[in-house]
């Protein structure tokens, strides 16, 4: 664990204009800097970066974060390696806390895993460039495929000798720990003795996010009956088949630029459309595609394209995996290579353009295609139908978020013509799908989502009789208030009172925090209270920079603005110009003045609900009066509102 003080350290040192520069061509425009999205393809500058806030925000796709955050979008780093990579930048030496024994340990054997690959790697590649061997047999047959040195030399293809122990004989030699050396599938014990696992095959090294080597896949020269085409490394500390895509470290940006994902089967397949210059591309291995696969996707990128063979078993692969697919949340298309080609041997048949018209042109929706292609193998038999009816009602189904509402029913009514069903009767049996599966999640209780999908009763919204009770103004104000806690939290109040303080005991007095129903902004003036309370300072930039990208997300939303006040308009102002700063009472005063009037509201409206149904005069005459003291609070703050200025 990266301990606090070297955090601050980098922090402290942080410059978001050397950082992001060093990714971006920015120019100074005002107090804030201007260049081309790195995150998609535009031609008009819209990515803003504001050194006063440490934040960026394109205002083209609507990408923001902080430095940090950059990094992690950019770069694809997780928050500690993006921590690293700044403490390498800034030379900050990085502490580390302690840790348990057993995490120490793994830490230990991953690190040692990782070293022994990059040693495999060098070894493997040299052999393939330097040895009479390597040249004679593995570089002529990549040559012989197609491959440049190029392309060669970007993934790290390397070669395995056919000696039995050459590799293992090495490693030894450079004083590798044997345990460790079996741990990564290199080499294998055999009659007490290391040998190489990997003997006459081409290696293919897998990267993570980070670049970092993890594993290996090794490919027979020529066709050998006996022996398996494809060996992988077995499952270990660092490398877990179904969280990997081979090609991922290479593809990331490309696919954020090109906002889609191409899915291939193969490590030849990824590599010769690299080679054509088709970037944004990456391989299953020809598994069933897994939720952590797809999750990785979908870090990239909504859209995604799977490029497989026309044959019977490419269809077949292509389809697995679809449910998950969409649950999480993807645009699924599929691309299916004609005259018993793969994507390796078309691209290099018509050449790149061709291949990406080829692309383009012949995307078909995987659900729909899923559709054509059972009810073809269905014919006339109408159990087979009707099974196939359940299937795509069952996988219509899985789009059951909110945002997905409008896909789903597209799909319910273009399935329905397919099909020649009725659409009611389609749409009732994919909201029973629905039902069932809520029902079992909610039961397992694996998720809170699902038991929000149920219908967990929410607080009823007001008529919009009251203009203080529109929706967007609610929203505005709770977001103001949380920024005007964060920005002017430590300013004077009175002269004994920070803002903060004055705030927090509003809060106390009149239960206000009740009323902020945007729960990022519930979570910031929580955590702001937590921190004063600890002693720890609770500004903008510790949430920035907080670990939490939820709660740091939050915050950056707050802070970014697309506009600022030009240097011109001082000349035509009469007096003093006065900023938010000069008036952050006012601010703080309107805000929690708003929420007084919000919660008067709530208060009335449910001494209305309990009037109409009082049982007794008593009960009348006190529910009565409660409204007109209500009443009259409601007419002193709307006085007081009267005079104050939203901002």
């Amino acid at each position: 664990m990266i301990s606090q003080n070297t955090i601050q350290q980098i922090l402290a040192r942080i410059d978001i204009i050397d950082i992001v520069g060093s990714f971006v061509k920015l120019k100074k425009r005002g107090t804030n800097y201007l260049g081309l999205c790195p995150f998609h393809n535009e031609k008009t500058p819209s990515f803003t970066v504001s050194p006063a806030k440490e934040i960026y925000k394109c205002f083209g796709c609507g990408k923001s974060g902080n430095t940090i955050g950059f990094l992690m979008d950019h770069e694809k780093y997780s928050y500690a390696e993006a921590l690293r990579w700044l403490a390498n930048r800034y030379n900050v030496e990085v502490e580390e806390t302690e840790v348990s024994p057993a995490t120490r340990q793994l830490h230990q054997t991953a690190d040692s895993l990782y070293i022994i690959n990059n040693f495999a790697q060098k070894f493997f590649s040299d052999l393939l460039l330097r040895s009479e061997e390597g040249r004679d047999i593995a570089l002529s047959y990549l040559e012989e495929r197609g491959f440049n040195a190029p392309v060669i030399d970007k993934f790290q293809i390397g070669y395995c000798s056919r000696q039995r122990d050459a590799f293992a004989k090495a490693a030894v030699a450079a004083q590798y720990n044997p345990d460790y050396l079996q741990k990564t599938g290199l080499v294998v014990m055999r009659d007490d003795q290391l040998v190489d696992n990997y003997r006459g095959r081409i290696t293919f090294p897998i990267h993570n996010q980070t670049g970092k080597i993890i594993g290996f896949g090794a490919r027979i020269i020529g066709k050998n009956d006996r022996a398996p085409k494809y060996i992988n490394t077995p499952e270990n500390e660092i490398y877990s088949k179904s969280k990997i895509l081979y090609g991922s470290y290479f593809a990331r940006q490309a696919i954020d630029k090109a906002d889609e994902c191409l899915l291939v089967e193969g490590y030849t397949d990824v590599i010769s459309l690299h080679q054509a210059g088709i970037e944004n591309v990456v391989a299953s291995g020809g598994t069933s595609l897994t939720a952590d696969q797809l999750r990785l996707i979908k870090k990239y990128t909504s859209n995604l394209t799977i490029i497989y063979d026309g044959d019977a078993a490419g269809i077949k692969a292509a389809l697995r995996g679809l449910d998950l697919a969409l649950e999480e949340g993807l645009q699924v298309q599929l691309v299916l290579i004609p005259d018993n080609d793969d994507p390796d041997s078309y691209v290099k048949k018509t050449g790149s353009e061709a291949f990406k018209k080829f692309v383009a042109g012949n995307k078909k929706d995987v659900v729909l295609f899923q559709l054509e292609v059972s009810l073809k193998d269905a014919g006339n038999d109408s159990h087979k139908k009707a099974a196939v009816v359940n299937r795509i009602a069952e996988t219509i189904s899985r789009l059951n978020k909110t945002e997905d509402f409008t896909r789903q029913q597209d799909y319910i009514r273009q399935c329905s013509e397919l099909l020649k069903i009725d659409e009611a009767g389609l749409n009732a049996l994919v909201n029973k799908f629905i039902r069932e599966r809520i029902t079992k999640q909610e039961i397992k209780a694996v998720s809170d989502d699902a038991k929000a999908a149920v219908g967990t009763e929410q607080e009823p919204v007001a008529d919009g009789d009251d203009p203080l009770k529109l929706l967007n103004k609610d929203e505005l104000i709770e977001r103001n208030m949380t920024r005007a806690l964060l920005e002017f939290g430590s300013y004077a109040w009175d002269e004994r009172r920070k803002v903060s303080d004055y705030i927090f005991e509003e809060f106390e007095a009149s239960g206000l925090h009740e009323l902020i129903d945007n729960k990022e902004m519930l979570m910031v003036i929580e955590t702001y209270r937590s921190w004063i309370k600890e002693g720890i300072d609770a500004g903008p930039k510790q949430f920035l920079y907080h670990p939490d990208v939820q709660l740091s997300s939050a915050v950056i939303g707050l802070m970014d603005t697309r506009y600022e006040l030009s240097a011109n308009w001082k000349d035509h102002y009469d007096g003093p110009l006065p900023t938010r700063e000069d008036l952050y009472k006012e601010e703080v005063f309107s805000t929690l003045n708003y929420l007084k009037l919000r919660k008067i509201k709530r208060l009335m409206d449910e001494n209305q609900r309990d009037l109409e149904t009082a049982s007794s005069s008593e009960d009348q005459l006190t529910l009565l009066q409660t409204h007109q003291h209500l009443k009259q609070l409601e007419i002193a703050l709307t006085k007081d509102h009267g005079t104050v200025i939203f901002r």
